[in-house]
């Protein structure tokens, strides 16, 4: 399991998997529907909510997009506080082995999914393409080191040190640096929600 991703909060695997098999439960999505819906094999899909298997920062976010949520919502618990103050070692901070880093600067709130992050691709690494989350959600990329190759529907646009970004959150989107140096970026995303989740909520479903 060291080829996986890698955790600050010192959340287990089992914790995650359980996390994640809570959430969907919750939506009524069987275990094939949230495969289906985030693209990642049934098996994986599987291993993961059973905790043998690290899922790389890529899939967790399929699988958070196909509930619905944000990955910070899987890695933490919701505060029921009017100001938040996250200091720095409270921020969850996940590491990919692609040799990326992704830290989460928002706190996770109750009925609110919106997650505000620093993502640190080293030279040459790609991060992957994500899947669109659901109609009505919004993202903004700011570049603040380096420079950023940020493709949203198979169009590429390049972003320095300074540049900014919004797209429409239902497009796939795919973040990589190409160059010489590191790039350090920062993302908010405003998700709406899910019409598959919302759907299976009023009508039910199955589970496994």
């Amino acid at each position: 399991m060291s080829d996986g991703s890698t955790f600050s909060s010192g959340l287990s695997i089992a914790e995650l998997g359980a996390r994640i098999r809570g959430e969907r439960r919750a939506r009524s999505i069987s275990l094939e529907r949230l495969a289906k819906l985030s693209g990642v094999s049934q098996s994986m899909v599987s291993e993961v909510e059973r905790g043998t298997k690290t899922p790389s920062v890529l899939v967790l976010d399929r699988l958070a997009t196909a509930l619905g949520t944000s990955i910070a919502r899987l890695l933490d618990e919701p505060l029921r506080l009017d100001v938040v103050v996250l200091a720095g070692d409270r921020q969850q901070v996940v590491r990919d082995p692609a040799g990326w880093e992704r830290r989460i600067l928002s706190p996770v709130l109750p009925d609110i999914e919106f997650e505000f992050m620093r993502t640190t691709l080293e030279p040459g690494v790609d991060a992957g393409e994500f899947s669109p989350h659901a109609p009505g959600s919004h993202e903004y990329v700011a570049v603040e080191q380096g420079c950023l190759r940020l493709t949203i529907d198979g169009v590429t646009h390049r972003l320095e040190a300074g540049d900014a970004a919004y797209f429409p959150g239902n497009r796939r989107h795919a973040f990589a640096n190409d160059f010489a140096d590191s790039c350090v970026y920062y993302l908010a995303m405003a998700l709406a929600p899910a019409v598959d989740s919302q759907l299976h909520r009023v009508s039910g479903g199955h589970d496994a």
